[in-house]
């Protein structure tokens, strides 16, 4: 279905006075990203300059690579031996963490030195001299 001339020309109209997505007046800025080199060695230099400027032990210059995050505030998850799944449960005779009543019938089944064999995969296993 070809268009008219007057159909043509109110569509034209409407393009031309159509917003623009983009902004015509937006600067652009030249954002310059530096590789972990550089940052590395601005982070010498600056340990050098406050070494030259106070006589501080380097151990309380905090740097780049120097900054630890502090200890979580959120409680150590715990999973399943048998599954993996996130548990709350733990086997009171064994110590081996299960998921559901399932997991616990196994874990009851289990052949003697079994369950030490699974606590020493997270390393939890007691070891009698």
């Amino acid at each position: 279905m070809p268009l008219d001339r007057e159909d043509l020309a109110k569509l034209m109209d409407k393009l031309e006075t159509a917003e623009k997505f983009k902004n015509p007046n937006r600067k652009r800025t030249k954002r310059r990203y530096r590789s972990l080199r550089q940052v590395l060695r601005d982070d010498e230099k600056r340990i050098q300059q406050k070494r030259d400027e106070s006589k501080t032990p380097i151990a309380n210059i905090v740097t780049y690579q120097s900054v630890t995050a502090p200890p979580s505030l959120k409680p150590v998850k715990t999973y399943c031996d048998i599954t993996g799944l996130p548990t709350n449960y733990r086997s009171p005779t064994t110590r081996m963490r299960y998921y559901n009543k399932e997991c616990f019938d196994m874990i009851k089944s289990l052949p003697p030195g079994v369950d030490q064999q699974y606590l020493a995969l997270r390393k939890a296993n007691v070891i009698l001299k």
